[in-house]
């Protein structure tokens, strides 16, 4: 348990060098109010397919990218110069990508361990309450955006592959602020970069199967932990339990587990883009079940080489 301080606080990934080398020139159609809040206004940001894209595969729509960014609830923002690249990409390939705000729910919290994990727990659930209004506005405004309700893809880097993950979860079980998205609505697909779920009640259960879901993440990651924390009833579980969780039910994913690397798989967008499109294509849109579990050796993706918070954030 010794590391579990470091494990519980996630933050805002760097671009990558390639990342670097990739055009960022590119600015939202449109940008949205989707609610109001005690402390604050939040904000989605809509990139349209680049013109003359194809925006169909094998003559079905492509669906639309719902990004929650990173930042380890403390900071970040939903257009960050590291994700542009990454966005570009998706709207050059067809794809409509949607990026939303959500409370920083530990800002000002300083440090969570083991003594304080409900504060991780509340600020997590924010998240997911503010992602779900997110999808709501989407949905009662679908034909203004032009997006299908029932082709998004849900994706999210370091916290905001946690908010992604735990509200796949509640979804499948309609707990927490499920309620306010309509009865059977789910996200087409899900893609984490470097997430988990929290839970408060014991073992991790899906009342009903998620949608078909894309996990990268490195396997000494010591940010979001790749393995399984349990103190009393708390389970944090990363990409390796739920992968074994999802294949012991015979539920729809795929997982690369990259070996030796830590918490920079969070911002691994442009390095796995090959496999995203390929999960998207085949899982998501033909609805195929392709079950991946691969073991990843890439030299060309730096090693952070971070052991506590205090060297993360030595430089912000």
């Amino acid at each position: 348990m010794k590391h579990i301080s470091a494990i519980l606080l996630i933050f805002l990934a760097t671009a990558t060098a390639s990342a670097q080398r990739v055009r960022i020139d590119i600015s939202p159609s449109g940008e949205y109010m989707f609610a109001q809040r005690d402390t604050c206004q939040l904000f989605m940001s809509v990139y349209d397919p680049a013109p003359e894209s194809d925006t169909r595969f094998e003559e079905k729509a492509k669906p639309a990218i719902l990004f929650v960014f990173g930042g380890g609830f403390i900071t970040g923002e939903r257009n960050a110069k590291v994700y542009l690249p990454w966005f570009r990409l998706y709207t050059q390939n067809g794809y409509k990508v949607i990026t939303i705000d959500y409370r920083l729910g530990l800002k000002g919290a300083g440090n969570v361990g083991v003594t304080n994990v409900g504060v991780l727990y509340n600020a997590i659930e924010l998240g997911v309450e503010d992602l779900f209004s997110a999808t709501s506005f989407i949905i009662e405004n679908a034909e203004a955006l032009e997006v299908d309700p029932s082709n998004i893809v849900v994706s999210g880097s370091s916290a905001g592959a946690i908010i992604a993950m735990q509200a796949e979860w509640h979804l499948c079980n309609r707990s927490g602020h499920a309620g306010m998205l309509p009865e059977g609505f789910n996200y087409a697909g899900v893609m984490l970069f470097s997430g988990a779920i929290l839970s408060r009640e014991g073992r991790i259960r899906y009342a009903h199967e998620p949608a078909p879901t894309l996990f990268f993440h490195g396997t000494a990651d010591r940010i979001v932990t790749y393995r399984s924390i349990k103190l009393f009833k708390d389970r944090f579980m990363g990409a390796d339990p739920l992968s074994k969780l999802f294949a012991k039910n015979g539920y729809n994913y795929s997982i690369y587990r990259f070996d030796g690397n830590q918490h920079e798989i969070a911002s691994a967008f442009l390095a796995t883009f090959p496999e995203q499109i390929r999960f998207i294509e085949t899982n998501v849109i033909k609805r195929e079940k392709r079950v991946v579990d691969a073991t990843v050796n890439d030299p060309s993706i730096k090693v952070w080489e971070v052991n506590s918070t205090k060297e993360i954030y030595k430089n912000n």
